[in-house]
Order: C-alpha cells, then sequence, then structure tokens
C-alpha cells in the first residue's frame, strides 16, 4: 500500500532545505511535494520513493514525520477525469480528508493521490468501478 510521509514544520525560512538535504543523503528521490500553511506551523506532505526509510531519516534528526497511508488511482488528463472518481466516493460514502494529484505528461494519464479513512474500502470501490489503482512501487517510481 502507498504511502506518503507527513513533516510538522515550523513556517520559517530553511525548512525545506533541511529536509531536503537528509533526503538527497540517503538517496530519497521525492516523487510530488505539498505544503499546507497554518499560520505559524504547516504541513509538508511528500510522496518519495522510500517513505519508510525517509520517515526515519527525519525522525533522526529531530523532524516530526509520520508515514500515512493513501490511495493512488490512475484518471484520465482530461475534462472530467477527476469528476468520475469524486462522484463515486460521495455515491459510495467516501469522505476525502486530503489530496493532491499530478500528471503524466506521456501517457495521457493523471494520478489523485488521497487519503481516506478507509484505505482497503475505497481501493476495493474503485478497482470495481473499473480504475487503477496504483501499488507503491507503480507509484513511487512513475
Amino acid at each position: 500500500m502507498p504511502q506518503q510521509v507527513s513533516v510538522f514544520a515550523e513556517n520559517r525560512p530553511g525548512k525545506i532545505d533541511r529536509l531536503t538535504e537528509v533526503l538527497e543523503q540517503k538517496s530519497i528521490n521525492i516523487r510530488a511535494i505539498t505544503i499546507s500553511d497554518s499560520g505559524d506551523y504547516g504541513i509538508i506532505k511528500l510522496l518519495i520513493d522510500k517513505p519508510a526509510e525517509a520517515c526515519e531519516a527525519l525522525k533522526e534528526i529531530g523532524i516530526a514525520a509520520t508515514l500515512k497511508d493513501i490511495v493512488a488511482v490512475k484518471i484520465a488528463d482530461k475534462p472530467g477525469g477527476l469528476h468520475k472518481v469524486s462522484s463515486i466516493l460521495a455515491r459510495k460514502g467516501i469522505n476525502v480528508e486530503d489530496a493532491y494529484g499530478f500528471t503524466i505528461r506521456e501517457s495521457g494519464q493523471a494520478v489523485f493521490v488521497f487519503q481516506v479513512e478507509n484505505v482497503q474500502k475505497t481501493e476495493k470501490i474503485l478497482v470495481d468501478e473499473g480504475f487503477t489503482i496504483l501499488s507503491n512501487q507503480e507509484l513511487y517510481y512513475i
């Protein structure tokens, strides 16, 4: 099951430099990153090729990091692609707690990455509806 690393960070200069330096030293590749601001602190979410190793490396230097299970689904990179997934989730009563996405230009597809309460149930629903769920290896090495 894919995971992302979530980092609780003070909102000040150097926060990204510090964590990216650690990841570079450990030869860990960032595939996607989001940063959410909430005043003095924020959350940095990282989709990386070695999440467990990255989480441990960050903790070792005193950075508050956790692993979160996520769902990663391939969608069409065209108008309505995300709506097809979101309408299924809404119809089935699945609440998306957090999300981001990115495109895979050469394939004409996009990836919607999101957190939900019950990952396995959500993955089954989407597979039953004909969507492709990405494994951790597929996602980390896109």
